[in-house]
């Protein structure tokens, strides 16, 4: 019979994903308060999935070293990683539209800020807290603090050279 019981390892598995589900929030919150499409929720699947697949690969690891040669049962973590990577990119490139009015590309920083909560979620499944701590401090400061200077740089580009005395 199949032993239910949680195992130590389980536990912190849970944890990094419930810290990177925190992160990943932190990050989203604030594509939430701009009605961006890719939001709070979004973010935070997307860093914990990404740390719960890590952590597995790690698991993975663990579990079946002595039993196999790992050249035999091909394991490699960084697969793992690979797959998040390019899964993620293709769920941020459903956030990207092309407006057909003016040809302008909207929600790519949306995009990027998905694949960088998939980055967070790497590093908390590797158990790099404090730079994932600090990457997710850092897109907030990104997203939120030159969304200004670039609206300032934007409106001095667009603004008509004859009109400045």
């Amino acid at each position: 019979m199949e032993d239910f019981t949680i195992k130590a390892g389980e536990i912190w598995v849970l944890i990094d994903v419930a810290i990177a589900l925190l992160l990943g929030g932190m990050i989203g919150l604030e594509r939430e308060w701009q009605s961006k499409p890719a939001g709070l929720r979004t973010n935070m699947i997307i860093a914990g999935a990404s740390a719960l697949f890590v952590s597995l690969g790690r698991v993975i690891m663990v579990d079946y070293t002595g039993l196999t040669p790992l050249d035999t049962m091909g394991i490699d973590p960084t697969r793992i990683m690979h797959a998040v990577i390019v899964g993620v990119g293709f769920i941020g490139a459903g956030t990207i539209i092309k407006s057909t009015d003016n040809n302008r590309v909207m929600f790519l920083t949306t995009a990027a800020t998905i694949w960088m909560s998939a980055a967070v979620g790497i590093c908390v499944g590797l158990k790099q807290y404090m730079l994932a701590v600090c990457v997710s401090l850092m897109m907030l400061i990104v997203n939120y603090v030159f969304r200004f200077v670039g609206g300032y740089i934007s409106d001095r580009s667009n603004a008509d050279p004859d009109d400045e005395k």
